[in-house]
């Protein structure tokens, strides 16, 4: 019903900066927030930053500072900018929101910090 991709992966050095983005379609009127979550191989699957139907906004405090996460709404986009990234950040980074009934994914992003 929600379908997510994200975008704007890659790999920078350390104290770079990189932008994110995840693009919905699909029921999108139902959906209640989105989030990004990373994940390393691995590990579990960890939540990055969250933004509210409202706006309001949180972010875990391994990234408050650096991390924001914003949204279009006009263009159903939600982004997550990250600066001063350390290589501690590298992650496979997902997209997600819920509605009434489902969590949904995206395909992941990778970002990978290193010199």
């Amino acid at each position: 019903q929600v379908q997510l991709v994200e975008s704007g992966g890659g790999t920078v050095q350390p104290g770079g900066s990189l932008r994110l983005s995840c693009a919905a379609s699909g029921s999108i009127l139902s959906i209640y927030g989105m989030n990004w979550y990373r994940q390393v191989p691995g590990n579990q699957r960890e939540l990055v930053a969250v933004i509210t139907r409202g706006g309001s906004t949180r972010y875990a405090v391994s990234v408050q500072g650096r991390f924001t996460i914003s949204r279009d709404n006009a263009e159903n986009t939600v982004y997550l900018q990250m600066t001063s990234l350390k290589p501690e950040d590298t992650a496979v980074y997902y997209c997600n929101t819920m509605d009434g009934r489902n969590n949904y994914w995206g395909q992941g992003t990778q970002v990978t910090v290193s010199s």
